[in-house]
């Protein structure tokens, strides 16, 4: 059980490391296979390359992986008086059953955002063009209202035939990492992407994914490691880091997850052989798990995780993994559906118990960061020990940087 007093307990400051500035890889190398891969199997180190990963799998395990996309998020404007403004789209203003279909939207979008430069946008219209093909398109923002954590934009634009997916694709600039310090360049659209994206959503990558390309996937298909997908469209929030006031006190960001009918039955057909690529499949998977313990008290639960549900739940059963991913599959069974649409804003941290994986694909994480939290959670304090190793042996931190497995060994 995680004991939420151990969480009141944890001091940010313990999961604090010196991070040198040319630690961070700025750009990515240029094949992506070819980055460091260190191996942890909870007793010693092995360092690789990513494109030998299948020889650190188990034969017949499942590989999770998310296929989120991600958007050109930030749009440029220039006023009148020469100020640049940028407007940083993160997520629609009005909820939607699925972030898809306000991709899908044509001729206007209410949008949240945040704003660059915000104090030179007091008011009106910002009017943009450019060029799609033979066409001249044109983009306009309004500010609706100001909220708690940004600004709601209604954009219009014409030709309005044009979704707000491909607005953003044609007139957007990648939303690289503000750890970075750089602009995108042309190759960025490419490699802050990964080979299997699929479902827009995304202001940022899951970088995790990154290194995989077509013939690391191959090579897990010859060993038999069967892959699954998710989908977790990652959110600005994924950069906060924790404040000095404590853990307890931060609050979660949330990120809207779907998960199909298809990944949990091949979930249920491999359960203690499941592998998460990147924290973001780690956190759909553990969400899952409690939807899942959730519907054995409610069969009309919501697939919506709050920050300290493991808490409250835990206390009420002790529901095995197997039972959990049987109730979401009734649950889809029972109200006709393929797949069901969620959000979370579960914090994985020290203390917590997993339940679903066995082994996670993961990259190098910020200090004081909720990504880090959950990487303790996994090695408890040996990740002190492999950030010390890597540092000390060349690694590369952070989106572009290098990857790691962690892996249980099977006794």
């Amino acid at each position: 059980m995680m004991a939420l007093d151990r969480l009141v307990q944890l001091k940010i400051e313990d999961f604090w490391y010196e991070l040198p500035e040319n630690k961070i890889a700025k750009f990515p190398l240029q094949t992506r296979d070819e980055s460091k891969l260190l191996v942890f199997n909870g007793i010693d180190i092995q360092v690789d390359h990513f494109k030998n990963l299948a020889t650190y799998l188990p034969n017949n395990s499942t590989l999770v992986f998310n296929n989120t996309k991600v958007v050109n998020a930030r749009l440029f404007f220039r006023k009148e008086t020469g100020a640049l403004i940028e407007i940083f789209c993160l997520e629609p203003s009005t909820p939607f059953p699925d972030i898809q279909i306000a991709f899908q939207q044509k001729g206007t979008a209410l949008w949240k955002c945040l704003l660059g430069n915000a104090r030179r946008w007091k008011s009106g219209v910002l009017s943009g063009k450019f060029n799609h093909g033979n066409t001249t398109v044109i983009i306009k923002a309004e500010k609706i209202s100001q909220l708690a954590d940004g600004f709601e934009i209604r954009f219009t634009w014409e030709p309005a035939d044009l979704t707000f997916s491909e607005l953003l694709q044609y007139a957007g600039e990648v939303p690289l990492p503000p750890y970075l310090n750089r602009e995108p360049v042309e190759s960025d659209k490419y490699q802050y992407q990964t080979v299997y994206a699929e479902k827009y959503g995304s202001v940022a990558a899951p970088t995790a994914g990154l290194h995989f390309t077509d013939r690391v996937l191959e090579s897990l298909s010859a060993k038999s490691i069967k892959p699954a997908n998710l989908t977790l469209h990652v959110g600005a929030g994924t950069f906060k880091p924790v404040g000095t006031e404590g853990i307890k006190a931060h609050i979660m960001h949330s990120e809207q997850i779907t998960v199909t009918r298809k990944l949990i039955e091949d979930l249920l057909e491999n359960i203690g052989n499941i592998i998460a690529v990147g924290t973001t499949s780690v956190r759909t998977l553990e969400s899952l798990y409690w939807f899942g313990a959730k519907l054995e008290n409610d069969n009309n639960a919501s697939f919506n995780i709050h920050q300290y549900d493991p808490f409250h739940l835990e206390t009420k059963n002790d529901t095995s993994v197997e039972t959990a991913l049987i109730n979401v599959l009734d649950y889809l069974k029972k109200n006709q559906l393929e797949s069901v649409n969620g959000s979370t804003r579960l914090m994985i941290a020290p203390g917590y118990t997993f339940k679903l994986i066995c082994g996670m694909i993961t990259n190098f994480h910020q200090p004081r960061s909720t990504l880090l939290l959950l990487i303790a959670a996994w090695l408890g304090d040996y990740w002190k020990e492999i950030y010390k190793y890597a540092l000390n042996n060349d690694f590369r931190f952070l989106s572009y940087g290098d990857s790691c497995l962690f892996i249980r060994q099977k006794i």
